[in-house]
């Protein structure tokens, strides 16, 4: 803590469901600021009231995840999930992540009795999560409490929300691309505390660090993969995300750069297969 500094090293994270730009439907949602003030950077997804109740019914009476025995049961009051919010009232929501207040609909002037905001997840756009809509309801039931948000019917989920214990550093305020800090190049961090979530990708920040750390001893500075790649996907979101916003994130299609002209879903994930496998082939022969 004394060399990351305690602002930049968490253990409890609160992770909002994150999805695909693509799947939101543009007729409903629409993008604004609130009080029109400074960029429209938010896609805001509204509700009418009867939606609104139809959606505090769902949350209420979806399943939970159980807590696991380590983990704490009183609620960290700044990632309060979703649900303990509605326990606190019905209109707690309305008060807090889907205030509506300054939200008119830019092109009709129409007030709405709650929305849902939507903040772009990465630097490419491709991405976006639900602002404050951290929860413990299972998978299965976020997929189907959150496709009831006008504008999400159809929402393509590349992470799902949680809160649990979790340990891992504030990259993109502290790494380089090669995994070592900018304050202290010789310390390198590999594994879930970069900033990844899953085993695989743990997997892959070890091997990276490894490379770096053999660079490194020969005084050599190695480039990451091409962000066109998974693995350097991976580098690039948890190095380059703004840090004022930045949680753990697993591998996804959404992390990647998307094609310039238009594909089916199928052919497009086999684009972004053959594009990383031509640029994986690539850094190998470089290394």
């Amino acid at each position: 803590q004394d060399i990351l500094g305690a602002q930049y090293l968490s253990f409890y994270d609160a992770i909002a469901p994150v999805i695909t730009a693509e799947s939101i439907d543009m007729e409903i949602a629409f993008r604004a600021s609130r009080y029109g003030k400074g960029e429209a950077d938010y896609l805001n997804c509204p509700m009418h009231h009867e939606q609104y109740q139809t959606f505090i019914t769902a949350v209420q009476e979806a399943e939970k995840v159980e807590l696991h025995q380590f983990e704490d049961t009183r609620p960290f009051e700044g990632c309060l999930p979703i649900e303990v919010m509605v326990e606190r009232g019905p209109d707690t929501l309305r008060f807090g992540p889907m205030k509506p207040v300054g939200l008119e609909h830019p092109e009709t002037g129409e007030r709405f009795h709650a929305v849902v905001q939507l903040r772009q997840e990465n630097s490419v756009g491709s991405l976006y999560n639900l602002v404050g809509f951290q929860t413990k309801m299972t998978w299965t039931a976020q997929k189907e409490v959150f496709a009831l948000i006008p504008g999400l019917a159809n929402a393509e989920f590349v992470r799902l929300g949680s809160v649990h214990r979790n340990t891992f550093i504030n990259g993109p305020a502290l790494l380089n691309p090669q995994l070592n800090l900018k304050s202290h190049p010789n310390v390198f961090f590999a594994g879930q505390i970069t900033g990844v979530e899953g085993y695989m990708e743990s997997t892959a920040m070890g091997i990276l660090a490894a490379r770096q750390i053999a660079a490194s001893l020969e005084n050599r500075v190695e480039s990451p993969p091409s962000p066109d790649t998974m693995m350097g996907a991976l580098i690039r979101y948890i190095t380059e995300t703004d840090p004022s916003i930045f949680q753990p994130m697993n591998a996804n299609f959404g992390l990647l750069d998307p094609p310039e002209k238009k594909m089916s879903k199928a052919d497009r994930k086999k684009w972004y297969a053959e594009r990383a496998l031509h640029k994986a082939a690539e850094y190998a022969n470089q290394v």
